[in-house]
């Protein structure tokens, strides 16, 4: 079965848990990367992370050695701004978000506001590591008056080298317990942002693979949309989690440097 790896064209992967943790490389990734280059495949990055905006996590990919363009790297706040402007182009939001999340969404002409307003038709929320207290109860008192109500990702936590820190899907939770309300959520497991993948590299489903260390997340967003995935033990998910969880990779491993092994192994090297 893993045969069938070998003969993948394209690589998503997803970054924090995955490819590096805390900002830090694994080892094996830029010689994975690298060799899935020299094999004539490809790979795109794709993370829920809307803490950073698109052209700083470029930039950081960028100084830590990867080969990147802007074609390559996407976010859970690119995949937001798609659905506002096809849904909601003329609405005004209120966004529970970083600055560099709320600039890169106001640049790309989204009406976003910072205060709060009984006026504003919606509420976004997002990954806010700069999170405070008046955001929630101008986020809450919103939610009570039926605004529209959409996340950027589902993510519980996100991963760092101490362990974990609340994520976009822990805030959505807490405001359900004081609204009573869930938000249309974005970015992984939607399947829009493999589907916008697949269309501008022209490559298949059965080409493609979804690499990724979440399973509500990466791996269903992969299963979703009918492509291959694998799970690495790197990030959130542990063996107990795999084996308590409905949702099933079709590839499970340790990280990526099982992935980059077994590519070489399969090329012959």
């Amino acid at each position: 079965m893993y045969e069938d790896i070998k003969k993948k064209k394209l690589f998503i992967f997803d970054l924090d848990g995955t490819i590096y943790l805390s900002g830090i490389l694994f080892p094996e990734t830029l010689p994975l990367l690298s060799h899935i280059i020299e094999k004539g495949a490809a790979y795109h990055v794709f993370s829920n992370n809307s803490s950073r905006s698109t052209k700083n996590y470029l930039k950081k990919i960028k100084a830590a050695g990867i080969p990147c363009d802007d074609a390559s790297v996407a976010t859970s706040t690119q995949v937001m701004i798609g659905y506002v402007k096809d849904h909601y182009p003329d609405q005004s939001f209120y966004v529970m978000g970083t600055k560099a999340m709320r600039r890169e969404m106001k640049q790309a002409g989204i009406k976003t506001m910072v205060k709060y307003n009984p006026d504003i038709d919606g509420v976004i929320i997002s990954y806010d590591t700069e999170l405070t207290y008046q955001k929630l109860v101008d986020v809450t008192r919103l939610l009570n008056a039926g605004k529209i109500y959409l996340a950027t990702n589902p993510d519980y936590v996100c991963p760092v080298d101490y362990g974990f820190i609340p994520d976009c899907g822990t805030y959505a939770i807490m405001l359900e317990y004081a609204t009573k309300r869930t938000p249309k959520v974005l970015g992984k497991p939607s399947t829009e942002i493999i589907d916008h993948i697949l269309k501008k590299t022209g490559c298949t489903k059965e080409e493609t693979v979804m690499v990724g260390d979440r399973l509500y997340t990466d791996i269903l967003c992969g299963n979703n949309a009918g492509v291959d995935t694998i799970l690495v033990l790197s990030g959130e998910t542990k063996k107990e989690d795999l084996e308590k969880s409905l949702i099933k990779p079709t590839f499970v491993m340790e990280g990526i440097g099982e992935l980059y092994k077994l590519l070489k192994e399969k090329d012959g090297e």
